[in-house]
């Protein structure tokens, strides 16, 4: 807490004295007061009496009621009783504990609203890296909606599993579910010809278009650099955005990773990312059905996916397929940005 102690002539300090026995107590309101008052101190009532009676004279007294051997009421009575001091503000405070308490509680609001700016800056930084990457692949429609709602679904079944419960906390969840937008950033590096062809890619295109997840990850750490601290949401979208299309076999990309060497992040995303390519719509091919979808899945366990995501993945496909509904490419564009509401809503922790 703040008080204004510079006078009308926005150049002179008021004096303000305080009152009180606790060291605890007269250090931070010292600490408080320091940067914009004069602060005297005193540890007793007669040396109180004398201090505000001797220039400067005090523009306030903060007097702690309590103290051992000291009756504060019946300094305030002498206070008032003499010409010199009985036109000083006195505030009393029944305990040193009631201005700590006080200081306490500013410091922890003050953390909570900064902490709050901090996640919104976020959550805006990840909204608008998204967004130049839709621009780029327009074909996508609500695909980075759906993703979102995947992998959350999930996560929270995984997260009643023993081999995932330690790292599937509801924080951790939450940071999921907002760092996924960013999986496929790395487009914004593709050349055109190959981002936008119609038909399949050469294996030369190919190579090519693998390296969005390079340049995705590069992209997300120059965003965590500038920021000057480390992320961790933007530690998620990194794994995500370079490791979701490595196989559990070892035979994905960039780096042949295996098994529990791919992170527990793009395992999710690599399941969630499929099924969408799946039923949707794109230039290049027709929608697969649910349930075929489904079934090329459940056949590439132990191949493509950790088996264990499959299995949570089967239990709740009927949950995909609802996602997969509710957020169809074959809505209006009035449904779409109702839609792009809800989900900016939802990035709320759970």
């Amino acid at each position: 807490m703040r008080y204004g102690c510079i006078d009308r002539d926005m150049t002179t300090p008021h004096t303000i004295l305080i009152v009180a026995e606790a060291a605890d107590t007269l250090s931070l309101m010292q600490e408080t007061f320091k940067e914009s008052c004069l602060v005297q101190v005193a540890s007793s009532d007669q040396q109180a009496l004398e201090m505000a009676s001797t220039n400067p004279v005090p523009a306030l007294i903060f007097l702690q009621a309590d103290m051992p051997g000291m009756d504060g009421f019946a300094l305030i009575q002498q206070l008032r009783s003499e010409p010199g001091t009985a036109a000083i503000p006195v505030l009393a405070i029944s305990a040193a504990d009631a201005f700590l308490k006080d200081q306490d509680d500013f410091l922890e609001q003050e953390v909570a609203r900064r902490t709050r700016d901090i996640l919104a800056v976020q959550d805006a930084t990840i909204l608008a890296m998204a967004a130049l990457a839709e621009i780029r692949d327009a074909d996508t429609g609500n695909h980075t909606l759906r993703i979102q709602h995947y992998v959350r679904a999930l996560a929270r079944k995984l997260s009643r599993h023993p081999r995932f419960a330690s790292g599937l906390t509801p924080q951790n969840i939450t940071l999921l579910f907002k760092s996924t937008p960013l999986h496929d950033i790395g487009k914004v590096g593709i050349p055109d010809r190959i981002l936008l062809k119609p038909g399949k890619l050469t294996p030369e295109e190919f190579e090519i278009m693998k390296t969005h997840t390079t340049v995705g990850r590069q992209v997300i750490d120059k965003a965590e650099q500038a920021l000057q601290q480390s992320v961790p949401l933007f530690a998620y979208a990194k794994e995500i955005a370079y490791s979701h299309h490595e196989k559990w076999d070892g035979t994905g990309y960039p780096e042949r990773l295996a098994g529990e060497q791919i992170p527990l992040s793009a395992r999710l995303m690599a399941l969630a990312d499929v099924y969408d390519a799946l039923i949707s719509r794109r230039v290049y091919k027709e929608p697969t059905g649910h349930e075929q979808a489904v079934e090329i899945i459940r056949q590439t366990t132990g191949r493509h996916f950790d088996p264990d995501v499959v299995d949570a993945f089967l239990e709740i496909q009927d949950t995909f397929k609802t996602i997969a509904i509710a957020y169809s490419d074959e809505k209006s564009d009035l449904q779409k940005k109702a839609d792009y509401i809800a989900m900016v809503n939802s990035l709320q922790p759970d």
